[in-house]
């Protein structure tokens, strides 16, 4: 399943975090980059759609393919930030 808003180039609205030390800066419709709170780009979250409802894909980018690669996908932007945080 697509996720329509983010193909239409929507934006859709920032996931709120609770209690992380880590921010979302926006870098598309519906991709954020995770920033510690040292400032540094930590992954990458990304709002997919599924048949049950929207995911949040934690991605991380791989400098020998210069792409994105997924880290996992997670019911909750925290779990995803997480995720992240302690795959570091």
């Amino acid at each position: 399943m697509t996720n329509t808003a983010a193909v239409l180039g929507i934006p859709l609205a920032t996931p709120p975090l609770t209690g992380a030390p880590e921010r979302l800066v926006r870098a598309g419709a519906a991709l954020w980059r995770v920033v510690g709170a040292d400032e540094r780009v930590i992954g990458h979250l990304r709002i997919v759609e599924s048949d049950l409802g929207v995911r949040y894909r934690a991605e991380r980018f791989h400098a020998a393919s210069g792409a994105l690669r997924t880290v996992g996908e997670f019911w909750s932007a925290d779990e995803a930030v997480r995720t992240l945080r302690s795959s570091r």
